[in-house]
Parts: C-alpha cells; sequence; structure tokens
C-alpha cells in the first residue's frame, strides 16, 4: 500500500478534504478521494474524516491509496475529433476534462478508451497496455492537438523528436493580469516543489531545463491573451511559468489564488493550438492546429 503524507498549508485552510485531495491529484478523480475516504483510507491528524471535512493551517493529511489492481482497459465508443490520420498516426483535439491515459481513479472515459476502439489492435505498444499509442500528454484541463502513434516505428521516431526539442508546439491561454512585455521568454529550471510534492516549481538546483516563449495577443481590463511556444516540455510548463512572474492561467486550480469572477471554469484557461512534426514515414514536415474550444471563445467574447 502506497502511503501519501502533507501538512496543509495557510492558503488552503477552509477547502473541502475530498476537493484539497483532487487539486494535488489533478489525474485522480474527486469520486475516487471520496470513496476512499468513506473507508477510512485518509486520516487528517490520524483521525479518520468526512468529505466534507473542512481542512486547518497544519493539518496533516495521510492518504493510503489501495494496492494498484490489474484492471482490463476497455475500449469505448467515444467521440474523437480527428484533426489527421493515415496509417502510421493520428492527430487528435483532446476536449476539456478528458485524462490522456487510465490512472488510479481514472480507468475509463479516458482518451486511451476512445483511440483503442477507434484503431482497434493499431496502436504503439512501446508505453505499455495501460498507455497504448500515448507518446506525449497534455493536462486533463488542458485542451488541444496531440499526437497519437499507431505502430512501434512511428512512436519511436515521434518520441525522438519529442526529446530532441524538435516538435513545434504552440498553445494558446488567458492569464491574470496584464502583461507589461508584448514578448518574452521564461527560462527556468522546472522540478518537483519541494513543500508540495504534486505540484511543480521553478528549481534551479534540481529541475530540468524549460524554456517558454510568450507573446500578447490581447489585452483585457485584468487579463491577457497570450500564445506561448514551447521549446522543451516539462510537466506544467506553462503553468509554472507564468504563475513565477506573476500572471498564473486563469482558473488554475494548482498554481493561482482560484479566486475569479469566472466561479464554472473547469481548471486552467489553455489550449495546446498547435502541433509540428515530421512525419516519420514520409519525412514530410507537418503541422495541425485544433480550433479554440467553445467556452475558450465565449471567454474571449465576455472579457471584450
Amino acid at each position: 500500500m502506497k502511503q501519501d503524507v502533507f501538512e496543509v498549508l495557510e492558503e488552503q485552510e477552509g477547502e473541502r478534504l475530498d476537493k484539497y485531495l483532487s487539486i494535488i491529484y489533478p489525474d485522480i478523480s474527486r469520486s475516487f478521494f471520496q470513496k476512499i475516504i468513506k473507508d477510512n483510507m485518509v486520516l487528517v491528524n490520524d483521525q479518520p474524516q468526512k468529505a466534507n471535512y473542512r481542512l486547518r493551517d497544519e493539518d496533516i493529511v495521510t492518504i493510503n491509496f489501495p494496492d494498484a489492481v490489474t484492471t482490463a482497459i476497455e475500449p469505448e465508443d467515444i467521440p474523437l475529433d480527428i484533426l489527421y490520420e493515415d496509417e502510421d498516426l493520428l492527430v487528435v483535439n483532446k476536449p476539456k476534462g478528458m485524462v490522456v491515459h487510465p490512472s488510479a481513479g481514472h480507468y475509463t472515459h479516458t482518451l486511451v478508451n476512445a483511440i483503442m476502439f477507434h484503431c482497434k489492435d493499431s496502436l504503439s505498444g512501446i508505453n505499455g497496455e495501460i498507455r497504448p499509442g500515448i507518446v506525449h500528454r497534455i493536462d486533463m484541463d488542458t485542451t488541444g492537438s496531440l499526437i497519437v502513434c499507431k505502430n512501434d516505428e512511428s512512436h519511436i521516431k515521434i518520441a525522438q523528436q519529442i526529446k530532441d526539442h524538435s516538435v513545434n508546439r504552440i498553445y494558446e491561454g488567458i492569464v491574470c493580469g496584464n502583461v507589461s512585455e508584448d514578448e518574452g521568454t521564461i527560462n527556468g529550471a522546472i522540478g518537483r516543489n519541494p513543500k508540495d510534492r504534486k505540484k511543480m516549481a521553478i528549481n534551479e538546483a534540481n529541475g530540468k531545463p524549460a524554456i517558454t516563449h510568450y507573446k500578447v495577443l490581447k489585452r483585457f481590463q485584468n487579463y491577457t491573451y497570450m500564445q506561448f511556444q514551447l521549446e522543451t516540455g516539462r510537466t506544467h510548463q506553462i503553468r509554472v511559468h507564468m504563475a513565477s512572474i506573476g500572471h498564473p492561467l486563469l482558473g488554475d486550480p494548482l498554481y493561482s489564488s482560484g479566486k475569479s469572477p469566472y466561479k464554472n471554469l473547469q481548471g486552467q484557461t489553455l489550449h495546446a493550438k498547435t502541433i509540428g512534426f515530421v512525419h516519420p514515414t514520409t519525412g514530410v514536415y507537418m503541422e495541425y492546429s485544433a480550433p479554440l474550444p467553445e467556452y475558450f471563445e465565449k471567454l474571449l467574447n465576455s472579457l471584450k
């Protein structure tokens, strides 16, 4: 049984226990935590509590995760927004709220379940049974373009491009505040946050090099619509880099205060707009762009 222990920080005081856990473990559903809380597998100061327990500063939360079980990942007939497809790969436009691959609490309704149904047995197997075809990922609440590989040869070649930082990845997002510079570059190594292992942070001592180029697309009264081009692809890179300069992404549950007039936002307002790569078989450079999701368009219109 895996066990994690956290101390509640001052800014997290008053949060519901189940919501707190779903924030620090963004790829695990809140319903999963409600179940293990009910089973007394989550303790606060060594005592079981209910899911609606309101946390206090310096509470010690202990999570006892149940042992992993072998779960058959089943194909599911979930509609896919396919931007491109051939015998080697496909580029999909991932919707908000969809997890890329199965994990604890998310064994169904993932992108993997959908592509298993669509591609049948034509998926790369390098990343194992739980991640067929998956060569890279984006966060659950980030929308946009993602490459899926149908065979191992394509997987190896696309993975090498990602490793070499030659895949062109352009994102769009809305950040809090007014970014003063029209363009800029953030160069800050990213590693685990020493105070909260579920968060990333600028960590020059133990992090990996991370570079984000940004450009302002439009300014609003309290927000800025921006474009980001990744030179590297670290976990939560854009989210961490923008928060580090005082402009967290609007709606980000991990790296912002969470205070915004847009209460119904589901996570960060971030979209993987464009992805460009060299085709693993033809050697031709290809580039595809995913349209902004409807919620994003509506938000931009409301800001105007």
